[in-house]
């Protein structure tokens, strides 16, 4: 592995190229302009493209998912008014992070080009970011359902709905033109809905 410095620009310079062209169409020979390495460099620190794009997403997703655990730590840890508490929640997690941005055009491009991107990358992605994220949501639903706040069977599918409720609000679905208060209706809803399924 390069040194730590190093491989963090080759990382960032890789994530800029794989965000912007995504993975078919992203040339080792600009991610290594990019990078401001040369292709022998990547090539025998990564071994091939798919070596370098699952780096890639695994360092990205694992700094957004730090990101999106510390919203879950801070927002859920002590409820008081369960449906206000998960809609200030929905607005905290659903608000556009700008320090994320390449992140979000890379899941986009994984999106829109999956079959066509090594299925081991995927696997670390998913499970470095929304797995993990979803299990540490899975895990305060749990805590609210012995609470006798909410009736839950199955925690992990408990909040993937909670995500797919919600996602209505995420600016990014809607071309990113969605107002604070467009994004609130739109998380009081998903909530709303939530809570007639799963409310104790």
């Amino acid at each position: 592995m390069p040194r730590a410095g190093k491989r963090q620009e080759v990382l960032a310079g890789a994530l800029t190229v794989f965000a912007r062209d995504g993975y078919a169409r992203a040339s080792i020979d600009v991610i290594a302009a990019a990078a401001g390495v040369s292709t022998r460099t990547l090539y025998n620190h990564f071994g091939d493209k798919a070596g370098l794009f699952r780096a890639v997403i695994q360092e990205s997703t694992t700094k957004v998912a730090a990101a999106q655990l510390a919203i879950i730590e801070a927002q859920l840890t002590e409820v008081t008014d369960l449906e206000a508490d998960l809609v200030a929640f929905g607005i905290a997690w659903r608000t556009p992070m700008p320090d994320y941005a390449e992140h979000s055009a890379l899941v986009r491009q994984v999106n829109a080009e999956a079959g066509h991107i090594p299925q081991e990358a995927i696997d670390a992605w998913q499970e470095a970011g929304p797995i993990a994220v979803r299990r540490a949501l899975a895990d305060r639903l749990a805590a609210f359902a012995a609470d006798g706040l909410l009736r839950i069977d199955d925690p992990m599918r408990a909040a993937l709905h909670f995500s797919l409720l919600i996602s209505g609000a995420n600016p990014s679905y809607r071309g990113g033109s969605m107002t604070p208060d467009e994004i609130k209706d739109a998380i009081t809803t998903g909530v709303h809905a939530f809570l007639h399924g799963y409310a104790g």
